[in-house]
């Protein structure tokens, strides 16, 4: 185990050696910012733009949802609707928007805005750099949406509709102001929320520069600018942030563990962590041998040291899972992590005999930690007969590979847009669920359809728990993906500079950073 994290230390700080001068890029948009920009980091451009779903990511705090989740108990939450009733059994919902809200536009929150955006979410299904658009997903049967009065809005569905508040939380009930609304279902310039920030400048694949919402219904950002860099290089943030052009970072994969921890020793940084919303697991194609059979699917979870990879390369910044679902959500059941080496072997034999089998993994080629990973999995699997080729592709490649169905094995993630866990189950495990088909993971379980269909309708809230955990244990026995672990949110920041920076589920608390 040491000799794997040393390894891994040694293979990202010598990446980082040769990052100076690329750290030293961007200095253009470095030097357009005054004294008072804050200056952080993403992976990814957090803003895509006009034809992204979202045009940003909530983590922005540039657009708000109806409904949002508790930061600790992950249940539904206020934030532009305060409260709302269930009626006739689940067929018709009543939200009461906050009064006194306005767009960074100047038009006031009102029911119609609310509609005019559910009418722009019914247009053709948007995918997005984040969870994809979609009204059908979010609000599924919903045939009528009216205004009660300027504040009140009213929808009805063609059945009961138990999990809504679920399906609306953060993604699943974005509200913009309808003048940037675009009849296409795109963008018509920039997104125009009601958050505590305002898009003032976006520049893609480079940044995107915040602005402090002055007329803000809630307390306002402690910071007046803040510009998040897209930087996709580990390494480069690394040295990004040593040589303080950056003064933190943000969002998923902000930081390998490694180089947070070697980032922590430097008296200048502070690491900051929570619970995460992100799973991340090992695909397996199931539309063809040897990975159709559940027996070979259940070899590779079992002789997988998933405390092992955590422990290892994760550096206890992860927690080992068997199950597909977060634990952000409040739906989640844990289950005890299963390894035996024995019976692995034992299954595969059932199903290879003495014969070995070529498989090709692929994995992501700009995860550092990924690839790691796959070499330690790679050398396990072998024991099962398995002889592994290690694949790195482009992440756009990758995912035409997979639908494809031009591989056996890929590493991959999941994240929880919004509370419901329908979301995941009915894309993993419906027969026709858009990650089965986008994955090839040709599963296929009629008990599981059985309980997705029924938790439509089911209006006791113990029955759905109930049937929830069923749909769980079932994928932990069948295994049609393999759950690794579920990560930590690791959020690293320059507190020499600046205060009020802390790791949230998904993000950072932008709202509350400001210099020192």
């Amino acid at each position: 185990m040491r000799f794997l994290r040393a390894l891994f230390l040694l293979i990202l700080l010598a990446a980082v050696a040769g990052c100076g001068q690329r750290a030293e890029q961007g200095e253009s948009e470095h030097a357009a910012t005054d004294e008072d920009t804050i200056v952080l980091a993403a992976y990814r451009q957090l803003a895509p733009g006009e034809n992204d779903g979202y045009y940003c990511s909530r983590i922005l705090d540039v657009w708000e949802p109806l409904i949002t989740a508790d930061e600790e108990t992950g249940e539904p939450a206020p934030c532009l609707a305060t409260s709302w009733e269930m009626l006739e059994g689940g067929r018709v919902w009543v939200f009461h928007l906050r009064a006194g809200v306005r767009f960074h536009d100047g038009t006031p929150l009102t029911a119609q805005a609310v509609i005019t955006n559910l009418d722009w979410m019914a247009k053709e299904p948007r995918s997005t750099a984040f969870y994809a658009r979609s009204r059908k997903t979010y609000y599924p049967n919903l045939v009528h949406v009216e205004a009660l009065d300027e504040l009140t809005v009213r929808m009805t569905f063609s059945q009961p509709n138990i999990n809504q508040l679920y399906n609306m939380m953060n993604f699943g009930s974005p509200v913009y102001a309808p003048s940037c609304l675009a009849d296409d279902g795109n963008f018509s310039g920039v997104a125009v929320g009601t958050g505590p920030f305002r898009i003032v400048e976006n520049v893609k694949d480079r940044y995107v520069l915040l602005e402090r919402n002055e007329n803000y219904y809630g307390e306002k950002a402690r910071a007046r600018r803040i510009m998040v860099r897209s930087i996709p290089s580990p390494e480069v943030r690394f040295a990004a942030l040593k040589a303080e052009e950056i003064m933190g970072v943000l969002d998923l994969n902000a930081m390998p563990p490694v180089l947070a921890e070697e980032l922590a020793q430097d008296e200048r940084f502070a690491v900051s962590t929570s619970r995460s919303i992100m799973v991340r697991y090992l695909a397996m194609n199931g539309t063809r041998h040897p990975f159709d059979d559940v027996r070979m699917r259940r070899a590779v979870s079992l002789l997988i040291n998933r405390r092992l990879l955590v422990d290892a390369l994760y550096l206890g910044y992860a927690t080992p899972t068997m199950n597909l679902l977060s634990i952000a959500s409040p739906f989640y059941k844990a289950f005890p992590i299963e390894q035996d080496a024995t019976e692995a072997k034992r299954l595969a034999h059932e199903v290879l005999g003495d014969r070995r089998q070529k498989v090709v993994y692929c994995v992501n080629g700009a995860d550092p930690i990924a690839k790691g990973e796959a070499e330690l999995i790679a050398y396990w699997l072998a024991d099962l007969g398995l002889d592994v080729r290690i694949e790195a592709l482009e992440s756009p490649m990758m995912t035409a590979v997979m639908r494809r169905g031009d591989y056996d094995m890929a590493r991959s993630q999941q994240g929880l847009p919004s509370g419901d866990p329908l979301y995941v189950f009915n894309g993993f495990f419906s027969p026709n669920g858009t990650r089965n088909k986008a994955l090839s993971l040709g599963y296929d379980n009629p008990e599981i359809d059985t309980l997705l269909a029924a938790l439509n309708t089911e209006p006791d809230e113990g029955k759905r728990r109930a049937m929830f955990d069923r749909i769980q244990a079932i994928s932990v026995a069948e295994q049609p993906l393999v759950p690794l672990y579920y990560d930590e949110n690791i959020a690293v920041y320059n507190k020499a500079r600046l205060t009020g920076y802390r790791a949230l589920r998904y993000g950072v608390s932008l709202r509350e950073v400001k210099w020192r």
